[in-house]
């Protein structure tokens, strides 16, 4: 797995098409709406990476004004810059160091379920609104990247 292989693309490419009204509505899925859920995933995500880092944080996005999806798409675009910086400096021996009082290998497999999550929150509302992402399946997806490298 490498680090484009967790993105959000085709959920947040949908999203630019949402009017903000449907965006920015909320109690759709846990109190969220789809604008919510993407920043709450966003955010979590930051916030467990800096962790990983040994980096403070004490951003809440989920507290903060919505961003549009301009905006998070931008955002996500950075939070993946750092990710990929930190995986680069990663070694082996690093996943089983503490980090929250659980080995970094399952913090980092909380955040793909976690991610997991909300993709499909995400999905089941934008395909209410027509703008279905198509299949987010892991295998569809590794079968699309290895027919993208073979040409």
């Amino acid at each position: 797995m490498r680090v484009d292989d967790l993105r959000t693309v085709r959920i947040l490419n949908r999203a630019l098409a949402v009017p903000l009204f449907e965006w920015s509505d909320s109690n759709r899925i846990d109190r969220r709406g789809l604008g919510g859920i993407l920043v709450h995933a966003l955010g979590v995500h930051e916030r467990l990476r800096c962790a990983w880092q040994g980096l403070e944080t004490t951003s809440q996005r989920e507290l903060e004004p919505l961003l549009t999806p301009e905006e998070l798409r931008a955002e996500w675009e950075t939070e993946w810059t750092a990710l990929g910086t930190f995986f680069d400096g990663l070694a082996d021996d690093d996943l089983d160091r503490p980090v929250n009082q659980l080995p970094l290998w399952q913090s980092m497999a909380h955040v793909i379920n976690h991610g997991t999550q909300h993709r499909s929150e995400a999905a089941v509302l934008l395909t209410r609104l027509g703008l279905s992402p198509g299949d987010l399946d892991l295998l569809v997806f590794l079968g699309e990247q290895a027919r993208l490298r073979v040409g």
